[in-house]
């Protein structure tokens, strides 16, 4: 097989960094999905960077391109901005060099994010109401003062710290034949792509890799269609730690180069992969890292062969894994909300909860009401109720109206 060359790092420095890397990064494991292989019809394994020490790989691309400071640029310190993960790899990976490191962070930063990146050590500036403020005011204040601006993934030392993932998974997973990864800016992917289609190359070997972003914020699809990048708005996302408007400049070009095909999955799409990891794999991943699991299990890749797909991070708010959980379960149509008309006398609510009970259903929430758009001998009850999937859901739904009731099938939350 002809060696291609690829835009960015080679694969010798990709082999330098591994040895740089592995001071401070754990070998994350591989672990296969039996429940994954039977959607797919072939096998799939699961690389757990959400394992990765503070939750995520961006550990790798902040310890090398910090590794790489002169002692100069390390007494003058880092700063950074981001609302997660990026906050988190920079702090620890400053603690680790014994650089003082300053964090900005939006107002309404997630706590337990804000409080991990106080606890590697790092100075932790609240400043701006979006990303974007913080961003801005890290950029004023690495002006200001000299320090060292670590980008979370438009530059080369980055890409490569995080390239050595892709050795990683062709280390643990020699035959693969399809590696998928979440994007966002295109740091990983970037880095994993160009890694594993060079390595493999000197292997003799073919290797697809396919990237997966949000469906509400895609900034990739349009900038390949487009042969350059493009700026997209950005629409609120469950992922919104791959929540980018723009690829990075070197990223585009790697992606372009190395990346096989992009695809996008929704929001139901993303929170029925979360669901899916925690209930069959026993994996807490953040809506990003499932991002890659949710393009499988909504049928967006297929004739695979040998898949990894890579969960990326693990770092979610324990209230918003609740809200995500929850609107898996509707997704997945396990979870029914019911709006039922009853006859305003006595025994009928009752009659409702014997009735659900009946179809071996499980009630979690009522709410009885006289007030709403109702006829005024009337009173509206609202149940929350777990079904065991779609069949179960519509036996519960007909059961109540062969009894003659009005039912309203509500898909909020």
């Amino acid at each position: 097989m002809a060696l291609h060359t690829f835009a960015g790092p080679t694969l010798a420095q990709f082999e330098a960094a591994r040895e740089v890397v592995a001071r401070v990064i754990q070998r994350t494991p591989i672990e296969p999905s039996r429940f994954l292989s039977n959607v797919l019809g072939s096998e799939v394994v699961l690389k757990c960077e959400n394992l990765q020490r503070t939750g995520s790989y961006k550990l790798r691309g902040a310890y090398f391109r910090m590794s790489n400071l002169t002692a100069d640029e390390r007494a003058k310190g880092v700063i950074a901005a981001s609302a997660g993960n990026h906050a988190q790899g920079v702090a620890l990976a400053a603690r680790e060099l014994g650089i003082h490191a300053t964090i900005f962070m939006p107002l309404g930063v997630a706590l337990p994010k804000l409080e991990a990146t106080r606890e590697y050590g790092a100075e932790v500036v609240l400043e701006g109401n979006i990303f974007n403020e913080s961003l801005k005011a890290a950029l004023a204040r690495a002006e200001e003062t000299g320090a060292t601006f670590i980008p979370p993934f438009d530059h080369a030392d980055v890409v490569t710290g995080q390239a050595t993932l892709g050795l990683e998974i062709l280390d643990e997973v020699p035959d693969v034949d399809t590696v998928i990864v979440p994007i966002g800016g295109g740091g990983l992917i970037s880095g994993v792509a160009s890694a594993i289609k060079q390595k493999a190359a000197t292997l003799g070997r073919a290797v697809r890799v396919i990237g997966v972003q949000a469906e509400n914020a895609a900034a990739y699809p349009p900038s390949l269609a487009a042969g350059e990048r493009v700026r997209v708005d950005v629409h609120p996302t469950i992922a919104d730690g791959i929540a980018v408007a723009i690829p990075g400049v070197l990223n585009f070009d790697i992606v372009r180069d190395a990346v096989d095909d992009v695809i996008t999955v929704t929001e139901d799409d993303t929170a029925k992969a979360l669901l899916m990891l925690l209930e069959r794999a026993k994996l807490v991943v953040e809506p990003a890292g499932a991002v890659g699991v949710a393009a499988l299990l909504a049928g967006k890749i297929r004739n695979t062969g040998k898949t990894v797909a890579v969960l990326s991070g693990g770092n979610i708010d324990p209230l918003l894994m609740q809200r995500i959980v929850a609107h898996g379960l509707a997704a997945s149509e396990r979870y029914l909300k019911l709006r039922i008309s009853l006859p305003d006398r006595p025994g009928q609510l009752a009659r409702t909860a014997q009735l659900v009970a009946d179809a071996n259903a499980n009630v979690v929430e009522v709410l009885h009401t006289r007030h709403g758009k109702f006829e005024i001998s009337e009173v509206e009850l609202e149940l929350h109720i777990e079904t065991r999937g779609p069949e179960h859901r519509t036996e519960v739904i007909q059961k109540l109206r062969d009894e003659g009731y009005k039912v309203r099938v509500s898909d909020e939350i």
